[in-house]
This record gives C-alpha cells, structure tokens and sequence, in this order.
C-alpha cells in the first residue's frame, strides 16, 4: 500500500493515508516522499466529499471509521487490485498467479523487460534489485502484476488476481494454503477457475503441466476464446554448481538454481515471448537475475559455507526450496531453520502438511513466537505437536530468539549450507550479521 502511494505521487497525483502501525521499510520511505502521516491511528475527519477514491488495504478491518465514513458518503471505494486495474485499463496486462513462485516469475519478467529496455508498469510483492519500488504506474502500455489469491479487502473479499483481467496470464501451481481464507481444498481451486474466466478474450494462459492438479483443472475448465501453452522444466545441465539453461535456439548460465527457478524461467519466457522477446533477448537478459529479494537470496559465501535466505512458508514452497539447494550442493551439509509465521502454518489443523517436507536438510529447526500466535488469535502450539506433524528425525523446535541464537551457535558450518526460511522475522534475529560472522565477511 504504501508503495502504491509513492506510485501514485509519482504520477501527479494528490495522496494522504492513514495506518494504525507503521513499520520499516515503509515509514522511511513513506516519511523520504513527504507522505508519511503526522500521527497514526483513524482520522474519519479527513475523509470528505471532494476525495475522489479511497483505497482499502486487505488488512483494514469492517468496523474501520474511515470505511464507514466513506460508505457514508458514498465516496468510490477501490481495493488496492482493483485500483491498480483501474489504473491499467489501456494496458496489456501480465498476470503471474498460482500458490508458489508468483514473486520470482514476476520478477523474472520484470528483469528481462528492463534489461532490454521496455517501457512497462509492475506490481510485484518483493523489492528488486534494479528497482527502487515494487509498484509503478505511470503511462507505459503494459503492466507485469503478481496474483495474489489472498482476499482483496474487507469490503472486496474476492482473491487480489480476480480483480486484474490478464491479456497473459500465469499459473505455476496448486497447492492449498490460507486456510483461514480458504477452509476447503475445493474452495480453493474454484478461486483459480475463476482467474481463468477472468482472461481476456484472445488472450493466453501458460501453465505448469507438471503439476496434476493443475492439468486437471485447466483440461476441465476450458475456453475456445483463449490459448492454452503449458510448460515444464525446460532442458538444462548442472554442472560444479553452475546450471547452464537451454531455450529453443539459446544457451546460457544462470545465477539462480533448482528446479522450481527453472520452471519460473520458462513461464516467464513463455510470456515475454507473448510480448515479441525472442529467445536470444531472453536468454541474454535472465543470466543476470540474481533473484528476488528473500527467494533463495544469497547473504554471505566464503566458499566452505553458504548462506541463504527464502521467504518459503507453505508446504510445498518449504519443500522445493530444501531439495533446491540440496541437489545444487550436495556435497555440503544442509542447515534448515524454517519459522512458523503464517496463519495456516501455526494452525495444529495444518501442520500436518510440513510432515517430510524438511527431509533433506542433516540438521533442521523449527521455530515459532508465542508473540505471533496471540497477534492471530490463535491458542498455544505444543512442541510436541509440531516435532509430530513434521516427522523428522532430530527437528528441534524453538521459540523465542534466545532459543534460536543458542541453536544456530551451537551449529558447525564447515562445508556447509545454512538455509533460513520464513515469511517473518525469527523474533527480531539480524540473520546478516549472522550470517556475515559465520563466513567472516
């Protein structure tokens, strides 16, 4: 939200906001742009008749004074996807949606179009090196959104990527998550036969073959008015380290790696194919990607021991990162730490879940606050219960940043990969200069 409004200033456009909480990266940033506000909390006296739009975040709570100032004044009230497309109407929309690597595939894309010097507008849920925001909106003739199915906003209560209406759409996958949204597998899918509905005539949706539920869903729910060009994992060879990626008539190395980068590699040249980005412009621009912030990010390296951090929390993001590094270095010993901070992931109904998912790692913890199970309402999660959803032999399990330091100390990082995961902040921990001491940097 806060970057969309940065955006919006940049335009020309007049912008206040308000918020109950203001954390860093956003009170810098809003407070270097003149936006940040005076004082926080609900201020229903600024909304008033001459405001042309009011734009909600998805956390903005039903009894909000402002909304209900708003919906008294029966002022135009947007979510923030809905916004955005406002925003886009004249635009060729790229749309990247599915339960996993929608950040890293926009990204991708975004990388490539700047490389090669497009004219294009993003929305994306990550910062990137490259770009100083991670939403712009200015007058360019195609915008690259990431699809969230989370909620749009109290009032808006559909998923964010039914609001965009995609010319090229995305779907890298299926894998249940947000349970306090989405109660039901079933309830679930539906959200993305909706988002294929929602394509624009003539448009196209790429899709990740590979995965069953997925081809099930896109072979059962099929439009004669779009196109249909599934992907898999494109040919590649890893070698030392280094994977060398093959596209039709192109070769060339790249800096990331694992299987799911390379199926996120092949949508996003899928797309910007779509665009007229030839293989050999692709190919020349991706083999400078370094990587979205927090996916698979490398923080330190002095040859004997890597770290990387990753914003896996889901499941199946938890367990294609871990078998990621695990086949790129498997040579080294692989250290997990993964914190539970989600809603689904410190739910005891879904803990079931992760079982297996940290198989790979030699040495693996779990950890989790009791600040952030109070912070969702949720009641206390046993230890026990998690070392017995996950199932692997010698998890321990952690709960405050003291426990996590200790932990993390005691750990030998010779010949070594530590691997840290989460969507939080691990209590508070500065895993960079952790992780720069380890290595000696």
């Amino acid at each position: 939200m806060h970057q969309l409004a940065i955006a919006l200033k940049k335009k020309g456009y007049e912008v206040t906001g308000t918020d109950d909480e203001i954390f860093e990266p956003a009170r810098s940033a809003l407070a270097a742009e003149g936006l940040l506000p005076k004082e926080e909390g609900w201020f229903p006296e600024m909304i008033t008749p001459n405001l042309d739009a009011v734009i909600l975040g998805m956390h903005a709570k039903a009894d909000n004074p402002e909304i209900k100032k708003a919906q008294e004044l029966n002022l135009k009230i947007y979510s923030f996807p809905s916004y955005i497309y406002n925003e886009s109407r004249d635009k060729k929309r790229i749309v990247v949606g599915g339960s996993h690597g929608k950040t890293t595939t926009t990204a991708m894309i975004m990388h490539v179009l700047r490389h090669l010097g497009k004219d294009f507008d993003y929305m994306v849920g990550a910062r990137l090196k490259g770009f100083n925001q991670s939403v712009s909106i200015t007058k360019a003739p195609l915008i690259v959104c990431e699809g969230d199915e989370y909620p749009a906003s109290v009032i808006e209560k559909r998923p964010k990527f039914h609001f965009l209406y995609p010319h090229i759409a995305i779907l890298t996958g299926i894998a249940w998550d947000h349970i306090n949204v989405f109660p039901s597998f079933e309830n679930y899918l539906e959200q993305f036969i909706i988002f294929i509905q929602k394509i624009e005539t003539g448009g196209v949706l790429i899709y990740y073959s590979g995965d069953e539920v997925l081809k099930n869903l896109v072979e059962n729910n099929k439009r004669e008015d779009i196109r249909y060009i599934p992907y898999d994992i494109p040919l590649h060879e890893v070698r030392e380290g280094k994977t060398e990626l093959f596209l039709d008539n192109s070769k060339t190395l790249i800096s990331v790696f694992g299987d799911h980068n390379l199926l996120n590699i092949h949508a996003a040249y899928l797309a910007c194919k779509e665009t007229g980005i030839s293989s050999e412009e692709f190919s020349e621009a991706i083999s400078g990607f370094e990587g979205a912030s927090r996916r698979l990010e490398l923080l330190a390296d002095n040859g004997s021991t890597k770290v990387f951090r990753d914003f896996a929390h889901a499941p199946s993001k938890l367990k294609a990162t871990i078998e990621a590094v695990k086949k790129q270095f498997p040579d080294k010993k692989l250290i997990a730490l993964f914190e539970l901070h989600t809603f689904s992931s410190l739910n005891a109904a879904f803990l079931e879940q992760y079982r297996h998912s940290m198989e790979p790692a030699s040495e693996a913890a779990v950890c989790y606050s009791h600040h952030a199970l109070e912070l969702k309402r949720l009641p206390p999660l046993d230890k026990e219960a998690v070392i017995t959803a996950f199932d692997k032999k010698g998890l321990e399990v952690l709960n405050n940043r003291n426990e996590i330091e200790i932990w993390l100390n005691n750990r030998q990082f010779n010949n070594a990969v530590l691997l840290l995961m989460s969507s939080g902040d691990f209590d508070g921990l500065d895993i960079l200069t952790f992780a720069r001491k380890i290595t000696n940097q």
